[in-house]
């Protein structure tokens, strides 16, 4: 979350695009690296994290539940000020109006979200449903943000998957008991889609070289985040800066809710063709850093 400070904030600025794209996975560190890149100086991110402008236009389904994540974003920044007894400056507050109400998801509305970014910092877009868009998407991207660098981080598409069914459950107030049940939560093509690397990264590499689109191996977050921030550094030409939390998990799956053992073998076998395309696609270092 940015800090939102007098410091970083230009309530006169212009529309302007993105330079930096966070596409995803989903559940796979965007919520870290979001957090991260909020705190160096010569970047900029919106007051709340993904956007959601790509796939609104290219993923029809997606629209059903966007009111809703505008809604509650807005609502979490409201309540966040609230909870330290702060007002909203008043140009935050008509910022939030001005994205919230009217006609959304223009091309203008897109570049509305980024003009408070001060001159000499980077706009950052970090939308993990950015991933699962279709070739024409991804071919929209490249022509409208021509300019911009991607990010997209990988992890073991078990675990991403199985972080992804506890997020589902905990949003829907569903607790499965039985195996029956859990297959069933497994059998949710949601899951499938939202890991399906083998589909995704092709289209993504394809219309990006390695000077512009970085992927990344989930599982060195944990091992080695100051080193994996000094490569996004590096990939974007920014200076080092130093970071709060570098080590501190963001939205941690909450305790209490096992996925059995015969669901997470089931999974596997469902993911078996991810393996086999990381296998074959990306070096065993890489592989052994998913996790």
């Amino acid at each position: 979350m940015n800090q939102l400070s007098q410091l970083d904030w230009d309530p006169d600025g212009k529309p302007r695009k993105p330079r930096i794209i966070g596409i995803g996975a989903q559940k796979a560190g965007t919520s870290w690296l979001s957090e991260m890149l909020a705190q160096h100086p010569k970047i900029w991110t919106p007051p709340f994290k993904e956007v959601q402008f790509f796939n609104h236009r290219f993923v029809p389904e997606h629209r059903q539940w966007l009111p809703w994540h505008y809604r509650r974003s807005k609502e979490n920044l409201v309540n966040r000020y609230l909870s330290k007894n702060k007002p909203m400056r008043p140009e935050l507050v008509h910022y939030l109006e001005d994205i919230t109400s009217g006609q959304m998801f223009t091309e203008n509305w897109y570049r509305r979200i980024f003009a408070p970014a001060p001159k000499g910092t980077r706009p950052i877009d970090i939308t993990p449903e950015y991933s699962t868009l279709p070739e024409a998407g991804v071919e929209f991207m490249a022509d409208f943000l021509p300019n911009a660098q991607f990010i997209y981080i990988l992890r073991h598409p078990v675990d991403r998957a199985i972080s992804q069914l506890k997020m589902n459950l905990r949003r829907a107030g569903r607790t499965p008991v039985t195996i029956g049940d859990w297959m069933t939560e497994i059998d949710d093509p949601v899951l499938m889609n939202r890991g399906d690397y083998a589909a995704y990264l092709p289209r993504w590499q394809n219309h990006f070289g390695p000077d512009r689109l970085l992927v990344l191996p989930f599982g060195r977050i944990a091992r080695e985040p100051e080193s994996l921030i000094r490569q996004v550094e590096t990939f974007l030409g920014l200076p080092a800066a130093d970071y709060k939390g570098l080590r501190r998990k963001v939205f941690a799956s909450p305790d209490g809710v096992s996925v059995p053992d015969e669901a997470r073998a089931a999974l596997r076998d469902k993911l078996e063709p991810q393996f086999a395309y990381l296998e074959e696609h990306l070096d065993a270092g890489f592989l052994e850093d998913l996790r």
